[in-house]
């Protein structure tokens, strides 16, 4: 989270997958097929990565990655390298089978330099070549080394080593011998373009998550991340596959039973696998895949899981009577209370839609996941009667709660006219009724609130101030988060309902905006909301509407002269400027409070000056594991995380 997150009896499941192409079929220049060419992304990078930023940045490694994961996905590939060098270049080395370096037929150039320059060119379009890949449009490799000041890339096939260069996106030279070489693979080495990108800076962490997800997603698939900035390095492999991401998501929590129930199974040309256990806690995470993407929406494979799950609990139970005598009827959203889950289809052609075109839309793939899931989870319930009980007992309390939680969930709907008339001291809200144009500040304490209040701009800027800490949503049940007034206060406010009843499109503010004290107080505080919306709001998350406000650390001031500074450095560096021993004062500011109106709007709420963060999820499934980690109820891994991150702390209040 940016702010700051099967068992398989074959050794290696790539390889059990791997694709058997028409007798006779090879991979070679006649299946490099061409769609396009390669226009205007240097002009437009935007497009094809989604940003210059950090994370355009970062999405081109994913790109070059992806090529080789798809080798593995096609039975090819087991092992995969990625450098980060202290030139800030990106090497990826994998032992598929290497891009094929023959004249094309049609475009009279090596096929190498097809699918390194020209758009929509790629083996990918060949279904005899890949059955299922992760690219969906083909345009990754071009398109990284079109934005790249220079790229050149090595393969290994047949024997020998071919070596082609190139300097943003067009090649200098033909394609070369470059010694010889018994083992085939393919190895990509790229400079992010500093025309392109407005800077250049790897992170190691989140190159990371994105390289342990797909090692979890592809059962035995070796990837190393090896950063030689810092000689820092990490290897990802795991022979669970999926049941090893159930397990590692729950490690902080006390599961209901030993092992993940996995299961994997190719029907009507989709490959289904499935790993899920349910724990102890009170929320859901469920994430699925398509082709090793992340479906952030979800889809017609999660919506398929979901029936089959209700169904299946639901038929267990009262084949055994495990229901009847607490006179309550399981829901969809019981039996998802403590499942973590991750549901994964292999697609030959998926059909995207959705606003960030990441929701499965294929008709037909949600048969064939309910038909699967239904098949084992039925199985698994007759072989297992005592976790079948455990699973049922829990899911009968959820039940139970919800009809407690009913009366209290009427009460946070948003009602048509909400005004600050109806949250009397609490909301004051802004006379624009234009979600696009209006902003929300939830503000720690009535004195910052007040201040907040005094300073904002009344017309697209609302004011929700908080009394204390709210609720730890990660330790609680939904009918005693909406027995908390402060969190009642905040659905009531945003307007988007929450649980069955949330819907992302009625919010009343694109711009939630968190602004607690720069202090221990504020930092739990923000933390705890945080898991709020990431628990139960998480689209809000997902479509950029959260961000945290950034209020200055210091003030620094000599005469009429004054600067707010938002770091110790920060503030050394401006004393210094103005004079270490001539009448320059500091003031430290613990609190909002401790600001009067017109210092908060300078410094935190003016649009013009102040700095935001925005909250993102570059990794999902890893946020899930530190609010696990951080709100959970288990002591020993928050106590390993503050001691293996002490070190990086700064501005400690004590």
């Amino acid at each position: 989270m940016a702010t700051v997150m099967k068992e398989s009896k074959k050794k290696n499941s790539s390889k059990a997958k791997t694709d058997k192409s028409a007798p006779g079929h090879t991979y070679d220049a006649t299946t490099i097929k061409v769609l396009a060419g390669l226009e205007a992304v240097r002009r437009r990078p935007a497009m094809y990565i989604g940003d210059v930023g950090q994370r355009g940045l970062h999405h081109t490694v994913y790109e070059v990655v992806d090529n080789s994961v798809d080798e593995a996905l096609a039975g090819y590939c087991d092992t995969i390298l990625v450098e980060l060098g202290k030139d800030s270049s990106v090497t990826v080395t994998d032992n598929g089978r290497g891009i094929p370096t023959e004249m094309h037929p049609e475009q009279k150039v090596s096929a190498l330099e097809v699918v390194m320059t020209t758009l929509h060119a790629g083996g990918k379009f060949d279904h005899d070549s890949y059955k299922v890949s992760g690219g969906l449009h083909g345009v990754g490799v071009s398109v990284v080394n079109a934005l790249s000041e220079w790229c050149w890339v090595e393969v290994s096939r047949d024997g020998e080593v071919k070596r082609q260069e190139y300097k943003r996106g067009v090649a200098t030279g033909l394609v070369k011998s470059a010694g010889k070489r018994k083992k085939s693979g393919t190895k990509t080495c790229y400079l992010p373009d500093s025309e392109i990108f407005s800077k250049i800076d790897m992170k190691f962490d989140i190159i990371a998550s994105r390289l342990r997800e797909l090692a979890f997603l592809n059962q035995g698939l070796k990837i190393t991340l090896k950063d030689h900035r810092s000689d820092k390095e990490e290897v990802y492999q795991y022979s669970g596959g999926l049941s090893s991401f159930v397990e590692y998501l729950n490690e902080n929590k006390n599961s209901l039973y030993r092992k993940p129930i996995h299961f994997q199974k190719t029907k009507d040309d989709v490959d289904v696998e499935v790993a899920l256990q349910y724990n102890d806690s009170y929320s859901e995470s469920v994430y699925s895949y398509v082709n090793n993407i992340h479906t952030i929406e979800g889809g017609t494979h999660l919506t398929g899981f979901r029936t089959a799950l209700t169904r299946s609990i639901n038929s267990y139970a009262v084949k055994y009577n495990l229901v009847k005598k607490n006179g309550v009827n399981l829901v969809g959203d019981d039996s998802r209370e403590g499942l973590t889950a991750v549901v994964s289809v292999r697609v030959r052609e998926p059909q995207f839609e959705g606003q960030t075109k990441t929701k499965l839309g294929n008709s037909e793939v949600r048969g064939i996941v309910e038909a699967v899931t239904n098949e084992h989870l039925g199985a698994f319930f007759e072989e297992n009667p005592s976790a079948g009980k455990k699973i049922v007992d829990k899911l009968v309390a959820a039940a139970t709660a919800r009809e407690a939680a009913r009366k209290a969930k009427e009460l946070t709907r948003r009602k048509t006219a909400l005004d600050s008339g109806a949250l009397p001291g609490k909301l004051a809200d802004c006379s624009l009724r234009d979600p696009e144009s209006c902003e929300i500040y939830i503000v720690e304490g009535d004195s910052a609130g007040g201040s907040a209040k005094q300073g904002r701009d009344r017309r697209f800027q609302a004011i929700l101030p908080l009394r204390g800490k709210i609720l730890n949503v990660e330790k609680s049940r939904i009918d005693k988060i909406l027995g908390n007034e402060e969190i009642r206060t905040i659905i009531t406010g945003l307007g988007c309902g929450i649980g069955d009843d949330f819907n992302v499109s009625k919010v009343r503010y694109h711009k939630i905006i968190i602004m607690t004290d720069a202090d221990v107080d504020g930092s739990h505080i923000r933390t705890l909301l945080l898991t709020f919306f990431f628990r139960y709001m998480r689209e809000l998350i997902d479509m950029g509407y959260m961000y945290i406000a950034q209020p200055p650390l210091f003030r620094v001031k000599k005469g009429k002269k004054e600067q707010y500074v938002y770091s110790e450095d920060e503030k050394n560096k401006v004393a210094k400027q103005m004079g270490k021993d001539t009448n320059v004062s500091i003031q430290r500011y613990k609190g909002l409070g401790e600001m009067n109106p017109e210092q908060l709007w300078t410094t935190t709420m003016d649009p013009e000056k102040r700095t935001l963060l925005q909250v993102t999820l570059d990794d999902a499934a890893e946020a899930d594991h530190l609010f696990s980690v951080l709100m959970g109820s288990e002591t020993a891994p928050r106590s390993k995380f503050i001691q293996e991150n002490a070190k990086y702390v700064r501005n400690l209040d004590i």
